[in-house]
């Protein structure tokens, strides 16, 4: 069992919760996953959270290969105010924002949200860790490797697992010499990493529960899916939820999706089954 302190709310991961991905971005990889506007926004999130979602991941920036990068100025402006209309309309919802800019997390975090999820870790804003400490907020800490430039390009691993435990190591003493009170880990699915980085990392996941740290799963419809299924992210619905089922018998403790309803029904029947 973990808990987190979310601005003086204390919440409890007593059993797996679902992270459900809104992204107001125009080139998301998924197209389903993008919404423009708030009123679009506003309906995502409702549906999210009345389909079980203990967070909701707010997120203005494209990680994918070959986006366009926002600076923090033009990702606040196109992330605030839906931001600040979720939080008027689901004042109980637990809202992380997904930046990799120290100057974003803390505009974020002013309208209302509750984490910071940083696919960097906060190697790409050295000012990120030191910010979130001030927030007083959890932080997701993603594994990434390179830059936000050339994090996709060909990456090259001797032992992944070694290498990514090794960085989490490295990163939660860095997180609690700063401040930071709760880490949740995120081996970082797609970043940095081929297909077989991404399928040996998930085999391996229980080496991360080494850390004592809430375990973040975010492999929802990526290339390693509908790569391997020659589908397209559209049709990558059966494949997420096959591997975000062997990342819950692993020990994941967080799943971030696109669909929250499967995930909370892969939920529910992975808890059966280890019951019975």
């Amino acid at each position: 069992m973990f808990t987190l302190n979310c601005k003086g709310r204390l919440w409890v991961i007593d059993r797996p919760q679902v992270m459900g991905i809104i992204n107001m971005t125009p080139d998301s990889f998924y197209a389903g996953s993008r919404f423009s506007g708030t009123d679009a926004v506003l309906q995502q999130a409702e549906r999210m959270l009345t389909e079980g979602a203990s967070f909701l991941d707010i997120g203005a920036q494209s990680t994918r290969p070959k986006s366009r990068r926002l600076d923090p100025a033009e990702e606040t402006a196109r992330l605030i105010e839906p931001l600040h209309a979720i939080c008027q309309r689901f004042p109980e919802a637990l809202i992380s924002v997904d930046t990799y800019h120290a100057a974003v997390a803390q505009s974020a975090v002013e309208a209302g949200a509750s984490l910071v999820n940083d696919i960097s870790g906060g190697s790409f804003d050295r000012d990120m860790i030191n910010t979130v400490a001030t927030l007083g907020v959890p932080f997701v800490c993603m594994h990434v490797k390179g830059t936000a430039e050339n994090m996709h390009h060909n990456p090259q691993y001797g032992d992944v697992t070694r290498e990514v435990l090794d960085y989490f190591i490295v990163k939660t003493a860095e997180c609690k010499l700063a401040g930071i009170h709760d880490v949740i880990i995120d081996p970082g699915f797609g970043f940095s990493k081929n297909a077989g980085h991404n399928f040996e990392l998930i085999k391996n996941l229980s080496a991360f529960k080494m850390l004592d740290k809430p375990l973040l799963a975010g492999i929802s419809r990526k290339s390693t899916i509908y790569k391997t299924l020659l589908v397209t992210p559209a049709e990558a619905l059966n494949g997420t939820t096959v591997l975000n089922t062997i990342c819950l018998l692993n020990g994941a403790n967080i799943l971030r999706v696109h669909d929250v309803k499967e995930a909370i029904d892969a939920v529910k029947l992975v808890s059966a089954y280890q019951s019975a």
